[in-house]
């Protein structure tokens, strides 16, 4: 078996991953954006990421109000590693 490439590599850290929102109830309720467990948490454990947060929410709740999937509130942005 050939070895995995780097874009299967992401993929299999990004399902082993526990996405969540930050009430913990479905995005289809409440309008937030889904991240892992750990960024959200993260975040909320400051006054400048709880503000990142809450922008994120915003601009998802927007984006969906007005009929897109996808927003782009700026919390999945690409990280080099």
């Amino acid at each position: 078996m050939a070895a995995k490439t780097a874009s299967q590599k992401s993929l299999d850290r990004w399902t082993k991953q526990k996405w969540t929102t930050a009430s913990g109830k479905p995005s289809k309720e409440t309008g937030e954006v889904y991240a892992p467990a750990k960024t959200i948490s993260t975040l909320k454990s400051s006054p400048s990421g709880r503000a990142k947060l809450a922008t994120a929410n915003m601009e998802k709740r927007e984006a969906t109000k007005s009929g897109k999937q996808y927003a782009s509130h700026g919390l999945h942005k690409n990280k080099k590693r």
